[in-house]
């Protein structure tokens, strides 16, 4: 079986659509599939396309133009004179408004099955920006499959149309992220220019400064400024560090972040920068909390990633969240936009061992239970076999 996968992002962009378009690419290629990926991208003219091998995937990544429209068509004549070369038996296209109008539209004309999967800002922004709805719309209506990540955006693509949802949650790689012990070398290199490393006057003699952690493009959506405030809260009460492992969105958000450190530069943060997405493991092992206050999401992938190594866990019931955290039992959930509120179950945590090791615990099962590669890849397989194909 031979399948075009669309994604408006690919590895290195940054964001959890280019990892999980990935991911699908990587599991459908290792379990003998023919997989070719095509994405837009900033790094080349407009006209001019690269193909390269990845990870056995054959990913083609071509120019995007200044206008949208002149993406759109060079995307889909792109898909229509590869699959007249080598026909492709579907057509799987990760996010609506760009990728799943060119991949429905394409499969439509070439005759061919077509499969869209609802990421989250697809359709919690796109489908209310006038230049977007109508793509949002024809995706949804005419596609032959539509999946989601998150039960709550399944719910809301039907308030827009009355079809079959296909519930595909994000895999975790269990076997790389996992529960480890501390890098030392790490924290040294990373946290100790910023002395995140030093105890506070507050502090015993050799008692580590607690990490609270952070892992992704740290942005409003993401609550850029719950989290800081948050954590300004905490540290009126208990002395810790912020670890951003990843980079602030340029713009007002970062403009807010550089603001907020000028006026609070006492307070030990850490931006890594762009991370590696195999390296993150080792950045996980540093974290004593990890946070996700987002303020709109679909199953965040370093949720995930966090629970899968053993670590407590604390986000906002939006999105996958919601599919994922029971509160109190594998992780903690807190009001969108409350500061406070996130300064409290961080101390919480904080000043329990215990509550923190058996979250985590919890945490790593429930990734087991129900979060794994072989799952994703299983219920997509689903998909394409009640599609009539025969994978």
């Amino acid at each position: 079986m031979k399948i075009a996968l669309l994604s408006e992002k690919y590895t290195p962009d940054i964001g959890g659509l280019a990892i999980s378009a990935g991911r699908l690419g990587e599991l459908l290629s290792a379990a003998g599939y023919d997989v070719r990926l095509f994405a837009p991208t900033g790094s080349l003219p407009p006209t001019i396309k690269q193909t390269q091998r990845s990870n056995g995937v054959i990913v083609t990544r071509f120019g995007a133009h200044k206008r949208l429209d002149d993406t759109l068509v060079d995307w889909f004549e792109i898909i229509v004179g590869e699959h007249q070369r080598e026909p492709f038996d579907v057509i799987h296209a990760y996010f609506l408004p760009m990728a799943g109008f060119v991949g429905v539209y394409a499969g439509k004309y070439l005759g061919i099955p077509s499969i869209v999967s609802i990421r989250g800002n697809d359709i919690e922004r796109a489908a209310f920006d006038p230049g977007k709805f109508s793509h949002v719309m024809y995706a949804l209506q005419n596609a032959d499959a539509v999946t989601t990540n998150a039960s709550v955006l399944a719910k809301k693509a039907k308030a827009f149309v009355d079809r079959e949802i296909h519930p595909i949650p994000n895999g975790i790689d269990a076997e790389r992220f996992k529960p480890m012990e501390r890098n030392e070398a790490l924290a040294q290199s990373v946290l100790e220019a910023d002395g995140l490393l030093s105890p506070s006057r507050e502090q015993a003699p050799g008692v580590q400064m607690p990490v609270i952690g952070f892992v992704g493009e740290l942005r409003e959506k993401k609550g850029l400024s719950s989290l800081l405030y948050g954590y300004a809260q905490l540290t009126k009460k208990k002395p810790a560090s912020l670890l951003v492992v990843g980079e602030v969105r340029d713009g007002e958000d970062k403009k807010f972040f550089d603001e907020f450190r000028n006026i609070n530069n006492q307070l030990p943060i850490t931006l890594t920068g762009q991370v590696p997405h195999n390296d993150l493991p080792a950045y996980y092992s540093l974290m004593d909390v990890f946070v996700h206050p987002s303020l709109r999401d679909g199953m965040p992938n370093a949720l995930l990633e966090a629970m899968s190594c053993g670590k407590p866990v604390i986000a906002t019931p939006v999105g996958g969240a919601l599919d994922v955290i029971e509160d109190g039992k594998n992780g903690m959930l807190v009001n969108v936009n409350d500061a406070n509120l996130l300064a409290e179950k961080i101390q919480e945590l904080l000043d329990d061992p215990e509550k923190r090791k058996s979250l985590g615990k919890a945490a790593r099962e429930s990734v087991l239970k129900g979060f794994t590669l072989e799952m994703e890849l299983t219920a997509n397989l689903d998909v394409y076999r009640k599609l009539g194909l025969k994978p």
